[in-house]
């Protein structure tokens, strides 16, 4: 094996991370977000969801942390009910938070089509590091 190739194949397994751990969580199914038509025009919208629950892909511990969707709807606007149950399927999901703040915004997108969208993931602190993630649509 080539020096160079054996140097990054250590350096890519040496905190035993791999393509499956990376990639964990990103197409699973969850449940469909529901949408209802859109009345207004000009008006934003914001919702926190402060008991984010999901499963580290590496290490098989809990994640928690808060969720905060703000949003200017187009044509349709997101049903509460359906989101609350599309998010509370990540509980079981091995997922990183990097991956679960892109999924999250992207399956938002899909189903509502918003003007404008901003995903937060504040995430508590585990080993004395606090993360917060943030994704943005378009």
């Amino acid at each position: 094996m080539k020096r160079e190739t054996l140097g990054k194949k250590l350096r890519s397994t040496k905190l035993g991370y791999n393509e499956r751990h990376a990639k964990s969580g990103m197409t699973t199914p969850l449940p469909d977000i529901e949408t209802f038509p859109n009345q207004y025009e000009g008006y934003e919208i914001t919702i926190e969801i402060p008991e984010y629950t999901a499963i580290c892909p590496k290490t098989s511990l809990p994640d928690f942390g808060t969720i905060t969707l703000h949003y200017r709807p187009g044509k349709k606007c997101l049903e509460l009910k359906s989101l609350k149950m599309y998010l509370h399927a990540y509980r079981n999901l091995g997922i990183f938070y990097e991956n679960a703040v892109n999924r999250i915004l992207r399956d938002v997108v899909k189903s509502c089509r918003p003007v404008h969208a901003k995903v937060t993931g504040e995430f508590a602190a585990r080993g004395g590091l606090r993360s917060v993630i943030e994704a943005k649509y378009p």
